[in-house]
């Protein structure tokens, strides 16, 4: 059976060669296409630029070929922006041409191929999602209801430090903590439910299958059969594994969660305004037709990876920057004393008094983007971008990185440098009022999350440097920030041990 999957794949190579060379030839008539590498039959440019195609890779090109490049990925074409005039036409005034998301066969299996809200095409699915999600998730009134459940949560991660004897003098891997911290903020809002601690079984398989999930999903591993759809049958063992996890997540989800808050709502009457939770509007919405109850599992889907995976990265990437740089620590902390006084904790509505807090979470979002590369974007028909023609179904790349890390833009970028959102660049905001600084995009398929992420990574960095001495392990110096990418995720490569000695204070 091997010899002849290969017989048949040999075949189908020199067939789709053949069509590569016909329809390239009739393309280059057609098409006025972006710069890039010469690309060959059915591969393209795959066997020259490899699957990693990463914020650092995707720069060294863009120096190449300029803020606007094409590569052909086998039957995929693949188009990246790394200027800011670029980023406004793609994402604003080019928002609906190039507003839907291209997919991809293992993103197709996690997503139901695309009955969530943030990898489904733009059209009337998308606006019924985002409408639906918007209000029991991301606005004003979701953060006055949850912000003292967030403070509580960095309350007890800081107590937890405290009374771990192994956190002052050898060190741990605060991110483990947080782990539990960040899935139970997102918790609360969803099912009012919170997990007791990092030894809570059901816990310990949700995090399981979504660190799986999300293995899986950012490989590199199984571009080849995504570029290049006649080699998907090497992929079959990939996918089957993918298949079983999508299979025993949304169980999971359905089984422990969403049942459950059926069942509490069919015990008594929940108009609109006496509604707890935010799957209790969903469930609602579902009611009333407007979604079925895989939306409801896929909705789920995307906070587990969207809003928490996400914003525990972004706080990780804080944590070993203010250990690397003890300063901007000792800085931070000292503003944290002086405006709320000597063991005041941080709060939620104090963050707007704290301008270097907000600095150096801006600072973390610019240099350690968790999404680099924005979530890609893609034309459903032929368009015009910068006198080229994008032609239909084009992956289109957006190097938000790229756009906030660039010396022609700003001033030593590659330093750790908060005081930069003090002065040259103050009237930079996250929500992406300049286009050379895009952490959570802008425009229609925007992450909504950011009305969340903001508070919650301030929240969580002030309480931390308030009531710690943040260093290195024993023996080291600094913290590893080598960076480990994914299909468009940055996060750090290796989840790092830091001390933390608790401070006194003096009433």
């Amino acid at each position: 059976m091997d010899l002849l999957l290969l017989e048949k794949t040999l075949l189908a190579l020199f067939i789709a060669m053949v069509l590569a060379i016909i329809i390239s030839k009739l393309r280059g008539k057609r098409f006025k296409l972006p710069p890039g590498p010469l690309p060959v039959p059915v591969f393209g440019n795959w066997l020259q630029v490899g699957d990693d195609l990463n914020h650092r890779n995707l720069t060294d090109m863009a120096k190449k070929f300029g803020d606007i490049f094409l590569l052909r990925m086998g039957q995929r074409n693949l188009v990246a922006v790394s200027s800011p005039e670029l980023a406004k036409e793609v994402l604003h005034t080019q928002g609906v041409e190039f507003g839907s998301r291209t997919r991809n066969v293992v993103f197709d299996i996690f997503t139901g191929k695309g009955q969530d809200m943030v990898f489904t095409v733009y059209g009337e699915h998308w606006r019924k999602m985002r409408r639906i999600m918007t209000v029991p998730f991301f606005t004003n009134k979701v953060v006055l209801q949850n912000k003292a459940g967030w403070e509580d949560e960095a309350a007890r991660v800081v107590e937890d430090l405290k009374k771990n004897p192994e956190a002052s003098t050898t060190g741990v891997v605060i991110r483990r903590r947080l782990q539990l911290m960040m899935y139970n903020n997102m918790y609360r809002i969803m099912f009012n439910r919170r997990f007791e601690s990092e030894d809570d079984p059901l816990f310990v398989k949700l995090k399981t299958l979504n660190a799986e999930r999300s293995r899986l999903s950012q490989s590199f591993e199984y571009n080849y059969g995504d570029f290049i759809p006649i080699l998907r049958p090497f992929l079959r063992g990939y996918l089957k594994v993918c298949k079983d996890v999508k299979e025993r997540r949304l169980q999971l989800f359905k089984e422990h969660f969403i049942d459950e808050r059926k069942k509490l709502a069919s015990t008594k009457a929940m108009d609109n305004e006496s509604l707890k939770c935010a799957m209790d509007h969903i469930l609602d919405a579902q009611k009333k037709g407007e979604i079925n109850e895989d939306n409801v599992l896929y909705i789920v889907e995307n906070i587990n990876v969207a809003a928490i995976e996400t914003t525990l990265w972004s706080i990780e990437w804080g944590i070993a920057e203010l250990v690397n740089h003890p300063e901007i620590q000792k800085k931070l902390r000292h503003e944290i004393d002086t405006v709320l006084g000597p063991g005041v904790q941080v709060t939620e509505s104090e963050i707007q008094n704290l301008p270097y807090l907000q600095a150096v979470v801006k600072e973390t979002l610019r240099l350690r983007m968790a999404i680099p590369l924005l979530v890609p974007h893609m034309n459903l028909h032929d368009a015009k971008l910068n006198g080229y023609d994008i032609p239909a179904e084009s992956k289109i790349l957006v190097n938000a990185w790229r756009l906030a890390n660039n010396p022609s833009h700003w001033k030593r970028p590659e330093e750790f440098r908060p005081e930069r959102f003090l002065e040259e660049e103050s009237n930079v905001e996250a929500s992406g009022n300049d286009f050379r600084y895009l952490p959570f995009g802008v425009g229609r398929r925007s992450c909504p999350g950011i009305i969340l992420a903001l508070p919650i990574i301030g929240i969580t960095l002030g309480r931390l440097v308030q009531n710690f001495e943040l260093l290195p392990s024993p023996g080291q110096s600094k913290i590893d920030t080598s960076e480990k990418a994914g299909q468009f995720s940055l996060q750090i490569l290796k989840h790092s041990t830091v001390v933390a000695k608790p401070r006194s204070f003096q009433v």
